[in-house]
């Protein structure tokens, strides 16, 4: 985006007169904060840690008359240069000249979507994941734009929880790697850069461990599995500077996390140094209420403020009731300035105190078209989805389809463009998505028919209509064919006789995959499940492409289907990524970063599963052991698992030494060779299982991985370096530990089918 020379320096210079000739120098963070506060009223104070949302119960005269008047600190859902600037000029006329912020949920893209949290994760690839979030915080700081409610990094091991789609997955050492790269990524090599943007994670803590996977549920974790597997990708987004902390909704062991100084003063700030500003979730401190801990508004904001949330979002308890609090002395003003210190700091390391219009710039300089940006960064887009798709299934070398003949594509996603965006699109357009009916089309530019039919809609279930078409009330994202069913499957049956190959694009919309979208069943909905049965019993070759925010339940589809090309939701470009993968122009490269249970009562199923006494061996059944006697022990995809069009193999595990003494370090290392006719990208993955412990340890942890690219037939060698931090745990004393024993090393392609050594650890 383009800035007149001297628009920051004049911004600069006004906005220092507004707040004082005599505060210390702007590069004095410390002084010019502290300094600032000493003059702020009480009034004006509170008014920064509200964080309002802008809709129709906030109309915009009245949100540029609090503005004035000092007694808002930042916004959010307000997406334009043209909607912020007459904002944040209405804050530059408040006594102070404070500037506010505006934030966003900017999760997988902003205006060029990207694929979903689960999809990012499923190409194992930083660098991939990293474009994704430099190309979303250039379109956002573009757009005005000073903050992300992202990354998400909720562990998730039951995927009922409609919000497992914004994640990436149930890995604590997978997700903390993606946290530290998309926080690098929005914010950049300073947070402060026109075109950066702030990180603020979510949702501390421990949201994706809500019981039974229903949304808002309360949590219940031992200490010990907190601090192992659950806490350690907020950590990672914190030590890579996250600006920000999103506070969870949700209660851990009997107190909600809005209310829970343990977690914000004394784990957060205390234990991890955290430095910037916390936020509460939509609503949470009112919230504190029905939770039960608060018996009203004004016990409410004083717990929260207690324990460490520096900003209410969309919530007018800490407006309407911190003055008398302070007044009455249950709220020192001591605590008052602390929160305002952190909001102010924030906006500061934003560079809005040197420049309030830094990502809004002049309005000489807004663009005619606020979409064309999306048209910019397509080639982006389409590259990283592409990385994200995960082949299932392929037998008998199903896939890649010849461009030739006559292809029958049929289901109710395949040219739905909404669907393609998944939830939390941001600024997103469905009609700038490529859906997979375009896609197809477009690579097949004539050389074979393609025949299409809807086949069935998503869901026959009028309740389930109605719920998903109010999530998006302005866009239904159901839209329902209201011919008979029968009629539609009768009508996609004659199009997969007449064809040599039959494509069935089913799964979820969007909005099964959402906030608040729980579900009891990881089935496709029946009226899918129909469909896909009448076009099995055509006898033409059954190719599955899967659109879903979750692990689904897929025993059928496993047995039935030729091909399964799990395509999540790949975003503005989807429909282009997953016909280059359909007819081979792409080698599929993805892995699936949480495990697909074979029913929804296994879950939860995960591969990092604690040890037991009675251990199922496979191979080896028998009663008293811990299984399941209705179906095989285990997942029916395992974690880390995906197929490619071309075959890998590993040589034995090689270790430098049999021994480790620290604080050393020793080497494993391992060939691999593309051993099949076509170049691809094998996905190389280190697991150490720590043998004897003071406590249970999990079966096998992922401590390492690496992502190669090789022409057909290449080899080459791949090593890893493995230290204390690889063999660290939490005691029973939540002190971290590599306690001395023996340690296997696993490599393999998927978690499940691997290479092992052992050594000592001395």
């Amino acid at each position: 985006m383009k800035r007149l020379p001297v628009f920051g320096l004049l911004a600069g210079f006004f906005m220092h007169a507004a707040i004082a000739a005599e505060s210390p120098a702007l590069d004095d963070k410390q002084a010019f904060i502290d300094s600032l506060i000493e003059r702020m009223t009480l009034e004006e104070k509170i008014g920064q840690l509200r964080l309002i949302s802008i809709g129709a119960d906030m109309p915009q005269p009245k949100i540029l008359e609090e503005l004035q008047a000092g007694h808002i600190g930042g916004t959010f859902n307000s997406v334009t240069r043209h909607d912020n600037r007459p904002m944040q000029e209405a804050a530059q006329r408040s006594r102070l000249g404070i500037p506010i912020f505006f934030a966003y949920d900017v999760v997988h893209g902003h205006r060029t979507i990207f694929p979903i949290g689960l999809g990012l994760a499923s190409s194992w690839n930083l660098p991939t994941i990293a474009r994704s979030g430099r190309v979303a915080a250039i379109e956002a700081s573009a757009d005005g734009l000073d903050m992300t409610f992202a990354p998400t990094v909720d562990i998730s091991r039951d995927p009922r929880w409609g919000r497992t789609s914004e994640g990436f997955g149930e890995d604590p050492y997978l997700v903390s790697e993606i946290a530290r790269t998309m926080v690098k990524a929005y914010q950049g090599e300073s947070v402060a850069a026109p075109n950066s943007i702030m990180a603020s994670v979510k949702h501390f803590a421990l949201y994706g461990a809500v019981e039974g996977g229903r949304d808002y549920n309360v949590v219940d974790m031992s200490p010990m599995r907190m601090h192992q597997d659950f806490l350690p990708p907020y950590r990672a987004a914190v030590e890579a500077g996250a600006g920000g902390v999103m506070v969870a909704l949700n209660a851990i062991n009997g107190v909600p996390a809005s209310a829970n100084s343990w977690l914000l003063r004394d784990l957060l700030r205390r234990d991890w140094g955290f430095r910037g500003v916390t936020v509460s979730d939509h609503g949470a401190i009112s919230e504190l209420l029905r939770h039960g801990v608060a018996q009203d508004g004004r016990e409410a904001a004083r717990l929260a403020l207690k324990a460490g949330i520096d900003m209410s979002m969309a919530d007018s308890l800490y407006r309407d009731e911190l003055p008398g609090l302070v007044r009455d002395g249950e709220v020192e003003i001591g605590e008052i300035d602390a929160a305002v210190r952190e909001v102010l700091g924030a906006k500061y390391d934003m560079g809005l105190f040197h420049d309030p219009l830094r990502r809004i710039g002049a309005a000489a300089d807004d663009p005619q078209d606020v979409n064309a940006e999306s048209r910019l960064h397509r080639a982006e887009a389409r590259a990283v989805a592409r990385e994200s798709l995960v082949l299932l299934e392929n037998r008998a070398q199903t896939l890649p389809l010849k461009k030739s003949g006559t292809i029958a594509l049929v289901g109710p996603l395949a040219d739905s463009p909404l669907d393609m965006l998944g939830s939390w699109s941001a600024a997103g357009v469905a009609a700038q998505a490529v859906t997979l009916r375009q896609g197809l089309t477009a690579a097949l530019a004539g050389k074979a028919t393609l025949l299409h039919a809807r086949g069935a809609n998503i869901t026959d279930d009028p309740h389930l209509v109605e719920y998903l078409n109010f999530l998006n009330w302005d866009t239904p994202e159901v839209v329902q064919d209201p011919r008979p069913a029968a009629q539609m499957i009768a009508e996609a049956v004659a199009a997969a006789e007449r064809a040599d190959v039959v494509i069935a694009a089913v799964g979820e919309s969007r909005g099964m995959s959402h906030e608040s979208s729980s579900r009891t069943s990881l089935q496709i909905p029946p009226s899918q499940q129909a469909l896909l049965r009448a076009l099995k019993a055509t006898g033409k070759p059954l190719v599955l492409v899967l659109m879903n925010g979750r692990p689904l339940e897929l025993g059928w589809a496993k047995a039935n289907a030729d091909a399964i090309l799990e395509t999540w939701f790949s975003g503005t470009e989807g429909g282009h990524a997953i016909a280059d993968v359909l007819f081979g122009d792409y080698n599929p490269s993805g892995k699936l970063p949480i495990s697909f249970p074979r029913s929804v009562g296994q879950i939860p199923t995960y591969y990092n599963h604690l040890r037991v006494g009675r251990p199922y061996v496979e191979g080896k059944p028998g009663n008293y052991t811990s299984q399941y006697f209705e179906e095989p022990t285990g997942p029916l995809y395992p974690f880390g698992y995906g197929l490619s069009y071309t075959d890998f193999e590993l040589s034995h595990v090689s270790l430098s030494s049999a021994e480790l003494r620290l604080p050393g370090t020793l080497q494993a290392s391992v060939k691999v060779k593309n051993s099949g006719s076509r170049d691809g990208a094998a996905v190389v993955q280190l697991y150490i299982r720590d043998q004897v412990a003071s406590v249970i340890r999990p079966v096998k942890e992922l401590k390492a991985f690496r992502k190669v690219m090789l022409k057909a037939s290449e080899e080459r060698e791949v090593r890893f370096d493995i230290g204390e931090k690889d063999l660290r745990f939490f005691n029973a004393q939540l002190r971290q530990v590599a306690e001395p024993g023996e340690f296997e090393v696993q490599i393999g392609l998927d978690s499940q089918q691997v290479r092992s050594a052992a050594f000592i650890l001395r």
